[in-house]
């Protein structure tokens, strides 16, 4: 490896967010891996999203753990990663960091209506716009104490956010 540290970095937020529109802008922007989380889902977990049943804790911990497992194969091999993953609670977050101290996140923050607006255009995802609530529900912004994350507001074009993602994480690339 060489001396500047791998990097992975973590597109958060409630669904509908643009975690993956925004990781196939930065996929074109920056010289990266990128992993959407949700392919690491097991069946069950798909089955259940499908069926309109918000997962639960349980439900959620083996997820994490093959991304964990992902985000340390992938800092081993790049430098530069993206993964995107929801991480709506800090347990969640924790679990990510666990192992992993070159791992940071981008929280893309919007508010309920404008996210609603953005799930009921949605075509051929399993995350039903009613979950959102749920989402929501269960999400724990990130507090001050967690300088790992860093926030950017969704309600500015697509555009506007890649260049702000990008400056970030050019800034964080060369420390």
């Amino acid at each position: 490896m060489s001396s500047i540290p791998h990097r992975v970095y973590v597109l958060m937020g409630v669904s509908g967010c643009g975690k993956s529109a925004l990781a196939a802008r930065l996929a074109h922007c920056l010289p990266c891996a990128v992993l959407d989380g949700d392919f690491l889902h097991p069946r069950a977990n798909i089955d259940k999203m499908a069926a309109g049943v918000p997962l639960n804790d349980a439900d959620r911990h083996p997820w994490l753990a093959a991304l964990s497992d992902a985000a340390y194969a992938m800092q081993r091999s790049n430098a530069l990663s993206i993964i995107v993953c929801s991480a709506l609670k800090r347990q969640y977050r924790d679990q990510l960091r666990a192992g992993n101290p070159q791992l940071s996140f981008l929280y893309l923050k919007g508010d309920f209506e404008l996210i609603l607006q953005r799930l009921r255009t949605r075509q051929g995802h399993f995350q039903k716009a009613d979950m959102l609530a749920s989402q929501f529900a269960a999400l724990e912004e990130p507090g001050s104490d967690e300088g790992d994350v860093h926030a950017l507001d969704i309600s500015r074009p697509l555009d506007a956010v890649a260049a702000s993602a990008v400056q970030w994480i050019q800034s964080r690339q060369d420390n």
